[in-house]
Parts: structure tokens; C-alpha cells; sequence
């Protein structure tokens, strides 16, 4: 065979061979998305440093001039975004995967620019698996705001989970297994729980579910939480054994609201026991109670969400609103624990083009302390730009 020959055979077995491949990226379809942003933000008051571009009243001041001094500017692209999603069609429905990053440091990075991973999710049919947002949390009533962490008083959380879709569509129902324990800033376990000498265990998955009823006007959805929190004293032989558990539950009522065809209202209450780590900004699920046996309490918290979104025009919109948390300390807490966190905000956005946005936005927060009397007020302005990216491989 000539040396011609063996090449065209080699190439046809090569063609063969990649001819799978390709069908296969044919079918598959990337979306690539993300964007570049700047936040410039001064800071008329105190904040914890490690937070600094962020509003959040649990890192406001707890006591007088606890972050001194006043005053400070602070530049930021921590914001910043970046995202895959695929969509391949199967004989079982249409595989979908997210992988997203941000350069939001918490946990051990709090305060660094740094990689953080957000989703890194799949689901074929029914059923998905990974970390995405928790059904327990709507997305949906986060304002169109500058600002990034959010109204306080919101469920917020992606946790690792196992669901089940068996209802999908603008009505949708969905029920999960969620990773238990996890602190919703990504920090220690233990940070969860105030007691001495314990570690927490935490020995069956959250479970989560919600449903929602989509309509013309928009939609209206419940999710409930269950799970089960405990604490093991390791002391050796000690006086009093401080071992036990709880269970912790919450009901979140969620709704947009279209009011005409340029108005959205977002709105949400929730109310549970020892859920404060699917809150976006709380303290403890368990705080201690000297008048119970095993010295454990689950925390009640209120939250509540109230924010419109108006867009005047293609170029220029608004978002204006308030948001509240509010814990019920049991039992004995210090006088200057967390009690009540508010927020507030109003913005003025520019879309010069549909992948620019500008705009200013002006922000308020406030800390109080259980029974002190002391309470930390932070203003805020914040100037961003925005500037968004996206593009589709593949697919038909």
C-alpha cells in the first residue's frame, strides 16, 4: 500500500471517529455570560472592614466606635462575573449544567478579591444535583440594585442539594435534600451555634420545597425548610452534660406583582426557628437559654421584603425599597447581641446600551443590639458601571 493510501485510510478512521463528537457538539449549545464591574462607594459612617462594599447591619457597629472613624471611600470589582451553561438534548429530556464564579471572597476570604464559586449545577428531567439556589430562597424578589449583598430581611442561599421537579414551568413545584449545617456567608459550622464546649452535628439533610403559581399578573409561591440541628458536649465526665438537638422549620411567602407593563413589586415575609443561615444576613440558628436542661434554643426570626422596580424608559430605571430582619433572642442572650437589622436603598440607573449600566444609588442600614439601647446607622453612596458580555457556541 503506498504511503498515500495508508493516509487516506488514516484520515477516514479519524473522520469516523470524530463524526460522534460532532454531532454531539452540534446539538450541544454553550451560553457563555458574565460582566466586568466597578463599585465606588462612600461610606458616611462605620462598617467591619472585611465588608467593606457590601451593606450588611450585622457588620455594622456593635458598640460605639467599634470601627472608628467616620468616613471612608472604598473602590470595588468584586462584583465581577463569570458564567457557563449548557444545553444538550437527550433521549431523557435536555441536560442543562451552570458553572458561574465571582471574585466575592467570604468565609476565610471575607474582604478578598478572590474566586468564589456560585453555581456549579446539572439536571436532566425531573431531577438536578449540585450547588444552585435553595428552594427554600426566591431569587426573583431581589431588586435591580447596586448595591450586592441585598435586603437583609431575604432568604438568600445556594447550598449543595438534590432535587425533584415534578412540577416545571412558570407553575413549578420542587422538593430538595439539602446540605445541612452550612453558614450562609460560608463560614465555620460552629459559627452557627452559641454554645460552650459543643460541637454541632448535624446527622440528616435539610429539606426544602416550594411551589409556585405563575399567572398573567405574575406569581406567588411558598417554601417551607425543615431540619434537624444538634450539639455534642465533648467534655470528660463533666458536672453537666449540655448534649441536645432541636428542630428547626420556616415559611417563606413570596410574590412579584406586575403593575403595568413597566412596574415590577417584589415582596416577601418569612418566619421560622433556626433558619437564620438561609437569611441573607442574620446571626446564629441556636443561641443559649440557662433555663432549659440542655441550654439550646432555636432562634425565631422575622424577615420581610418590600422593594418596587420602575423602568421610566428603554435607558433609565429605578429601584426603591426596604427590608428587615428581626431576631427574637430567647433564653438569657447578651445584652448586645443582634436583635433587628434594617435596610434601605433608592438608585437611578443608565442603560446607554442594553450591555452598559451606570447609575448612582444611595443606601441606609441600621444595627440594634438586644437590650442595651445602642443602635449603628450606616448611609451610603454607591456609583457603579456595569458592563455586561454574552454569546452562544453551538447548538441549532
Amino acid at each position: 500500500m503506498t504511503h498515500s493510501g495508508r493516509w487516506l485510510i488514516t484520515a477516514g478512521f479519524l473522520a469516523l471517529a470524530a463524526a460522534p463528537v460532532a454531532r454531539a457538539q452540534e446539538k450541544t449549545r454553550l451560553d457563555i455570560y458574565g460582566y466586568a464591574m466597578l463599585d465606588a462607594i462612600y461610606d458616611g459612617k462605620q462598617v467591619d472592614p472585611a465588608w467593606f462594599d457590601v451593606l450588611r447591619p450585622t457588620k455594622l457597629p456593635s458598640f460605639k466606635d467599634e470601627f472608628a472613624p467616620d468616613g471612608a471611600t472604598y473602590f470595588s470589582v468584586r462584583q465581577t462575573r463569570f458564567g457557563v451553561k449548557s444545553f444538550t438534548p437527550t433521549a431523557m429530556g435536555e441536560l442543562k449544567t451552570t458553572f458561574e464564579f465571582e471574585l466575592f471572597g467570604t468565609g476565610v476570604d471575607a474582604g478578598q478579591t478572590t474566586f468564589r464559586l456560585r453555581h456549579a449545577y446539572g439536571e436532566i428531567g425531573k431531577f438536578g444535583a449540585g450547588q444552585t439556589w435553595s428552594p427554600f430562597m426566591d431569587i426573583d424578589v431581589f431588586p435591580n440594585s447596586l448595591e450586592y449583598w441585598g435586603p437583609n430581611g431575604m432568604v438568600f442561599f445556594r447550598n449543595l442539594q438534590v432535587r425533584w421537579m415534578p412540577i416545571q414551568g412558570e407553575t413549578r413545584a420542587t422538593i430538595a435534600l439539602e446540605r445541612p449545617g452550612a453558614s450562609a456567608d460560608q463560614g465555620i459550622y460552629a459559627g452557627r451555634i452559641e454554645l460552650d464546649s459543643v460541637r454541632p452535628r448535624f446527622p440528616l439533610p435539610d429539606l426544602s420545597g416550594e411551589y409556585r403559581l405563575g399567572q398573567s399578573w405574575g406569581y406567588v409561591e411558598l417554601a417551607g425548610m425543615l431540619r434537624r440541628i444538634e450539639w455534642k458536649d465533648l467534655r470528660v465526665n463533666p458536672a453537666r452534660n449540655i448534649s441536645g438537638s432541636l428542630m428547626g422549620w420556616g415559611l417563606n411567602l413570596s410574590s412579584n406583582v406586575k403593575l403595568g407593563k413597566q412596574s415590577v413589586l417584589r415582596g416577601q415575609v418569612v418566619y421560622g426557628e433556626g433558619i437564620e443561615n438561609y437569611m441573607n444576613d442574620a446571626p446564629a440558628d441556636v443561641g443559649l437559654d440557662s433555663a432549659k436542661s440542655n441550654l439550646g434554643v432555636a432562634l425565631p426570626v422575622l424577615g420581610v421584603v418590600a422593594f418596587l422596580d420602575h423602568n421610566w424608559n428603554d435607558r433609565f430605571s429605578t429601584a426603591i425599597g426596604y427590608s428587615m430582619a428581626d431576631i427574637d433572642n430567647k433564653g438569657q442572650p447578651s445584652p448586645g447581641a443582634f436583635k433587628r437589622g434594617q435596610y434601605a436603598l433608592g438608585n437611578l440607573l443608565y442603560h446607554p446600551v442594553p450591555q452598559v449600566t451606570t447609575g448612582v444609588e444611595f443606601q441606609w442600614g441600621q444595627r440594634q443590639n438586644q437590650s442595651d439601647g445602642f443602635k449603628s446607622d450606616d448611609f451610603r453612596v454607591q456609583v457603579s458601571f456595569k458592563y455586561n458580555y454574552a454569546l452562544s457556541i453551538g447548538g441549532k
